[in-house]
Parts: C-alpha cells; sequence; structure tokens
C-alpha cells in the first residue's frame, strides 16, 4: 500500500494524523517535517494553522520547492483551511499585509479570515458532491473564504449555494476543517479518487448537526 504524510510543521497535525488512521493502518501514515519525508509519501495532507507561520517553515526548510516540483508532476494533495491559503494562485490582501507566500497549485482567488474572528467559528452542514451518507459536519474556524474559481478547478463542497471545497486533478482544497469533525468521509474519499481503489479500513456514518458556534482557543491563521 502506497504511503501518506501530513505536513507537520505547524497546526493542527494530531486531529489530521487521528484522521488518516481512521483510513489507513498507522504503518502507512507518515509525518512530514523535511524534503527527505516528502519524497517518501505518494499523497499529503496539510492541516489548518497559522498560514504565515506555515508558509515561512515551508521556505526554510526547503519544502515549498520540493512540494512546487511535486505539484507540478500531479501529487496529490488535500488541504484545509490554512492548506488551502497556501495552495491558492490569489490572495485578497489582509489588512496586516503579511499574506503568506503561496504554492499556486489552484486556480482560486481567497480571501483569509473572512468569516469573522475566533469567536464566530462555527458548524454547519456542508454538501459534497459524491459522497454518501447526507450532509458532512463542516467546522469553519475563522475560515478563508473562496471568492473567485479559475478555468480547471471545479467546486465540489458547498455550504448552501456557498462554495467551500474545490479540487483540480489531485489536488483538493477546503475551507473547512474535515480532520476536526470525527467523520473520515472526506479524507477516504480523496484517498479513493487519487488512488482508484477502497481504502481498508470501514467507513463510519455521518453526523450531522445544525449550526452553532464552537467555542476554541486554538489560533488559526
Amino acid at each position: 500500500m502506497k504511503r501518506v504524510g501530513v505536513l507537520a510543521l505547524q497546526g493542527d497535525v494530531p486531529e489530521h494524523w487521528t484522521a488518516v488512521q481512521g483510513v489507513l493502518p498507522a504503518s502507512h501514515v507518515q509525518l512530514v517535517r523535511s524534503v527527505a519525508d516528502l519524497r517518501s509519501v505518494d499523497a499529503l495532507f496539510l492541516p489548518g494553522g497559522e498560514s504565515t507561520t506555515i508558509g515561512r517553515l515551508l521556505d526554510s526548510t526547503g519544502l515549498a520547492g520540493e512540494l512546487r516540483r511535486k505539484l507540478a508532476e500531479g501529487f496529490p494533495v488535500l488541504a484545509t483551511c490554512a492548506g488551502l491559503i497556501l495552495l491558492a494562485r490569489r490572495l485578497e490582501p489582509s489588512p496586516s499585509g503579511r499574506d503568506p507566500t503561496t504554492l499556486g497549485a489552484l486556480d482560486i482567488r481567497v480571501r483569509r479570515n473572512d468569516y469573522g474572528r475566533q469567536k464566530e467559528s462555527f458548524e454547519a452542514d456542508v454538501r459534497v458532491e459524491g459522497l454518501a451518507g447526507g450532509p458532512f459536519p463542516g467546522i469553519f474556524i475563522r475560515a478563508p473564504r473562496i471568492l473567485g474559481v479559475g478555468s480547471g478547478v471545479t467546486a465540489f463542497a458547498f455550504r448552501g449555494s456557498e462554495v467551500v471545497g474545490v479540487r483540480a486533478g489531485h489536488v483538493w482544497g477546503l475551507t473547512f476543517h474535515p480532520e476536526l469533525s470525527g467523520d473520515p468521509r472526506i479524507h477516504r474519499a480523496f484517498l479513493d479518487a487519487v488512488w482508484g481503489q477502497n481504502t481498508e479500513k470501514p467507513q463510519s456514518t455521518s453526523r450531522t448537526t445544525a449550526t452553532r458556534t464552537i467555542p476554541r482557543a486554538t489560533a488559526h491563521r
């Protein structure tokens, strides 16, 4: 079986680690902190966190250049929240002026922190095209907003009529946090899509919840 990496520079790495292990055996999941680590995996999850911090660490470790190279070759990546920001081709300038340098793998226009402050984080049903089991519990924590979608990019996840998930080939980006939901369906769907086969662990049923505020202390973006 192929190996999956979780970028482990900053952010909600343990949550992604746990989520991927709900789909694959632990022996096939690896933390990625170096270029050598990245070269040893066949797909990568980019977690939420502080996009400016993750961007600086990608540069300082040499991972940014290697990841750009692999993305150009069709390397599969699923990015959530801050990870989506780092994959975007265009960012609307933030008031702080401290926007990260992005990898440009998704032809989308994004604005950081566009849903408000930490206390305004929320959970809402997300419709994911092709995903069985009903709505997905989307957790939005100081989330980015997708303002525009370019050619070659398909919107496939929606909160009402708003686009909250896009993909281009084997690169997926979500504004919300599936790794915090306890629902493995999106992680499983991504791996099944990029490898064309079913993953090994049984699929759990989804939990559907009404929109609500989520108190969470973790800093994002």
